[in-house]
């Protein structure tokens, strides 16, 4: 069974105190576009992200989350100089942190920088399509390019809240030259 496979660039996810630090006092986020997943989007408002070697410019996906988040490429982490961990979104505990530059003010985040594990978003009803539980490891083949790959260990994540589509970032998709609308197989 395929799987619709999109790239996630670079981004940052931000709460309400940094929104308001960043962008100044009642603040708030303004969609540029709807993504994919019920309820995101991608953001007119940008920060600046620096780290120890460089820094970068990214987009903030809305709406503002309880932690901030910034989630780079392992290729976007070596240019900011910060050892990102593979991990799942909203798995910051242990993680490095960065400044975050608005046109209002700068915010320190003491954690959250991570490159993100490929993942799949299932609703229940697709999981039990595709024969995959929350959680459950997983592989997908990606064929049709010239550089055909099969990703494994990508996570499963099932939630009402979700549209079915899996996620890999930059690297990834270049890696894949998955670019376009590009479908994966999914190999349980």
């Amino acid at each position: 069974m395929k799987i619709l496979v999109e790239t996630s660039a670079h981004h940052v996810h931000v709460s309400e105190e940094a929104l308001e630090v960043l962008f100044g006092k009642g603040a708030t986020l303004t969609n540029k576009k709807d993504l994919s997943q019920p309820g995101q989007f991608a953001c007119f408002e940008k920060v600046k992200v620096i780290g120890p070697r460089g820094d970068m410019t990214m987009s903030i996906l809305g709406p503002t989350r309880k932690d901030c988040q910034v989630e780079v490429s392992l290729t976007d982490a070596r240019k900011l100089g910060i050892a990102a961990p593979v991990r799942e979104s909203g798995d910051i505990e242990g993680t490095p942190g960065c400044t975050l530059v608005g046109p209002e003010g700068e915010y320190e985040i003491s954690k959250g920088v991570i490159a993100a594990k490929r993942h799949i978003h299932f609703t229940p009803e697709n999981a039990k399509e595709f024969g995959v539980e929350d959680k459950q490891l997983v592989s997908v083949k990606i064929e049709g390019t010239e550089r055909s790959l099969t990703f494994d260990e990508v996570v499963v994540r099932v939630s009402e809240k979700f549209a079915p589509a899996m996620h890999i970032d930059t690297d990834e998709s270049n890696a894949a030259m998955a670019f376009g609308e590009v479908y994966g197989e999914v190999i349980v």
